[in-house]
Parts: structure tokens; sequence; C-alpha cells
């Protein structure tokens, strides 16, 4: 066990309740694959749909539970919103989730692997993982 471990303050109860909020948002596999697109940029409902392989309407209504949790933001250009991740501990904790489900999976995983790096969501597929990027 770490020394430093024990310097470590309790949350306080609202923090917790709110990092668990979080975490529900997490919770859902069309949540995560649309959070797992938008480490690859800013796309619209439209774009994030193709690439997820889920209908507009209901990735819409997944993009604004994200943005109530402040997951998400938006961008309007004319008349077409663009989503992005909020900020960088979004995208930090999306592929950290990930990298920590590739370890599940047989052999080495591929951000450890010498050819490894982020893979993206491939928009033909939403099971099957993409090229490197």
């Amino acid at each position: 066990m770490n020394a430093d471990s024990h310097s470590i303050e309790r949350l306080d109860d609202d923090q917790a309740n709110l990092i668990v909020e979080v975490f529900r948002m997490l919770a859902d596999p069309t949540r995560i694959q649309v959070l797992w697109a938008l480490t690859g940029g800013e796309y619209s409902v439209n774009e994030l749909a193709e690439r997820v392989d889920k209908p507009a309407p209901s990735v819409s209504q997944h993009l604004a539970k994200l943005r109530m949790a402040r997951l998400v933001r938006t961008r309007r250009s004319g008349t077409t919103i663009f989503y992005s991740l909020e900020n960088e501990h979004v995208r930090q904790l999306v592929s950290d989730a990930v990298f920590n489900a590739e370890h599940a999976g047989p052999g080495v995983p591929s951000h450890h692997r010498k050819d490894g790096g982020i893979r993206t969501v491939d928009s033909t597929s939403p099971s099957r993982k993409a090229s490197q990027r």
C-alpha cells in the first residue's frame, strides 16, 4: 500500500453524489459509443448517429443527457449544432475506461503495443474498431 494513500481526504457527500451521476451517464452502451466517437473530434447529431449506427433521435436524446451532466458541450454553426467533449478530463475518463476494458480481453491491449494508439469508432460497424488514427 502506498504511504501517501493515508493523506487522501474523504470526498464530501455532495461531490461523491456528483461522481455517481457521471458514472450513471457512462452506464449506457450508446452513450459510451457517442463519447468515444467524440474523442476523435466534434460532430453533429447526424454524423454521430452514423458513426454509432443508431437513429439520430436516439443519439440526440443521449446527447441531451450528456450535456446536462456536463460531459459534452455544443457549438452552433448556422442551423447545425456540433457536439464535443466538455474538457480533457472527460476525454481521459472515456479513454481510460476503453483502455481498461481492453485489458479484459485476450492478448496485449492495442494501447500497449508499439503499433497501438487510440482506436476510433468505425462508421460502418459500431462493434468493430476502425483503423488507428
